[in-house]
């Protein structure tokens, strides 16, 4: 019997995970493959609000009537307008207690919030958190919202920041935690041992992958560090290769994809402020692209496509208005720093396969919903209580229907900057301070240091070279990523 091998293990193709013949359900569902491109911290007003204008039914911008608006402490209004920024400095507060400042009197505390956190800032700088970017601002997001399912009740798992609502999505809880570390003097870090959907996954003999580029958030998660783990996680460069590998035969491709962007100076393309909105952008057309050439996977595939939290910027739909009090479930019994019963901010979603139709998609979903869906499908142990209260994606798929056959060919891609580099590969200048993300990645990778084999040596250099800045930060952590990766056989 012909055998593929897939991220390091090896199964029959004609056999069901488990050693059973394959089940009805799973042979008659279309997708095979699940990737789930996660970007960083835009709310969905301010990413896809303007859609609205093309897409009817997307609750997203006031296009017929006086904008909405926030004030500041001072009283000053500012009106919910285009214009966004690509760089946004300084980043907005999105912890917890800002989270629930901004979401306060029906989401009427976004400025106030920044003002609050940011006496000095401007009426420019205040601005940004209200503005949304205009139509075709973002090619790639915007091309795709026009052919694919919109979901405009897609919420954060938790009012807080990155590393907590990234916890829920692949695991269904934090284990009590909000708060993350801010840097080399407060690492705040915690062991998180809980099983995540990669558990799930190994235990059915289902097929994974982790696709990164400088450091993956995703080493968080205790299991994510052993040695089996590791020859799961491949460098991004990767990608298309893989993809065009499998464009004949997709049982050449992974069950389950999870890309993580770029963090890190000098080439971020997660979307975190302040970092250049294009790069997303082109991160997500060569995503989108790599898989339409490869006809054999892009028609066995669902992409799943969102942001892990809002980062600050305004959002009109109050999560209090139109999620049910039993659908924000408390995980589990921890309780250590919040009491998880409350969703966050409403974040970009995009649900992207020739089984998904043009269409707005109403279903209250949160990070979870991923992981119901992926339960469900797969029949996986759960993951707690969260994951078993979520409606799952699956509900806006349409696998009844023959696959489409008119999606565009291509997603659009942003101009060029005036240097001749591709958007996402292209120099920025080196940092002068790191955001919330970037300093808990360098808290976090004094943990990895802790268990490579460099010598004493190297580590009291790395540790100088800490001392000496920003720049020195991001690059003892991404050295340090790929440090450890390496000795676990990752393929870099």
């Amino acid at each position: 019997m012909t055998r593929k091998k897939i991220g390091g293990r090896r199964r029959p193709r004609a056999v069901s995970k488990r050693g059973r013949s394959a089940s009805a359900a799973d042979v008659a569902d279309p997708i095979k493959h699940v990737i789930w491109l996660m970007f960083e911290n835009r709310s969905f007003d301010h990413m896809l609000g303007s859609v609205q204008k093309e897409v009817p039914g997307i609750d997203g911008v006031v296009t017929g009537g006086p904008p909405r608006q926030n004030t500041d402490p001072g009283g000053r209004a500012y009106l919910q307008v285009a214009g966004a920024g690509r760089e946004i400095r300084p980043d907005p507060m999105h912890e917890t207690p800002n989270v629930l400042h901004q979401l306060a009197g029906g989401n009427q505390g976004f400025v106030a919030d920044y003002a609050r956190h940011y006496p000095g800032t401007d009426v420019r700088q205040r601005q940004e958190v209200m503005a949304y970017h205009d139509l075709d601002t973002l090619p790639a997001l915007h091309d795709l919202a026009r052919h694919f399912t919109v979901c405009d009740r897609w919420f954060s798992s938790v009012p807080g920041p990155t590393w907590t609502n990234r916890l829920f999505a692949l695991s269904g809880t934090s284990l009590g935690r909000v708060k993350m570390p801010t840097g080399i003097v407060d690492l705040n870090l915690h062991q998180y041992p809980q099983d995540t959907i990669f558990d799930r996954l190994r235990t059915a003999g289902r097929t994974w992958r982790i696709y990164f580029d400088d450091f993956p958030l995703t080493l968080l998660f205790a299991h994510q560090r052993s040695l089996r783990a590791a020859s799961h996680y491949a460098h991004m460069r990767h990608f298309r290769g893989d993809v065009a590998a499998a464009a004949a035969d997709h049982t050449t491709f992974p069950d389950f994809v999870f890309i993580e962007p770029s963090y890190l100076w000098p080439s971020p393309n997660d979307d975190h402020p302040p970092h250049d909105i294009r790069a997303g952008q082109q991160l997500l057309a060569t995503v989108y692209n790599a898989l339409r050439a490869s006809e054999a996977l892009w028609l066995s595939t669902l992409l799943v496509v969102a942001y892990d939290e809002h980062g600050g910027f305004y959002d009109h739909v109050s999560p209090s208005d139109v999620v049910p009090p039993e659908k924000a479930v408390p995980p589990d019994e921890h309780r250590e720093e919040f009491t998880f019963d409350q969703f966050g901010v409403r974040v970009p979603a995009l649900l992207v396969s020739p089984w998904t139709a043009l269409r707005v998609e109403r279903a209250i979903f949160d990070h979870t919903s991923v992981l119901r869906y992926l339960l469900d499908k797969w029949s996986l142990a759960r993951l707690g209580a969260r994951t078993a209260a979520a409606t799952s994606i699956g509900v806006a798929l349409r696998l009844t229907s023959p696959p489409r056959d008119d999606a565009p060919a291509s997603a659009g891609e942003p101009p060029p900057r005036p240097r001749p580099r591709r958007v996402a590969r292209a120099a920025s200048p080196p940092p002068t301070a790191l955001n919330d993300n970037e300093k808990a990645i360098v808290a976090l990778s004094e943990l990895l240091e802790q268990q490579t084999r460099a010598s004493a040596k190297e580590k009291i250099a790395r540790h100088g070279q800490l001392l000496r800045g920003p720049r020195g930060q991001v690059d003892v952590a991404r050295t340090r990523a790929a440090r450890f990766l390496a000795e676990r056989g990752a393929r870099l």
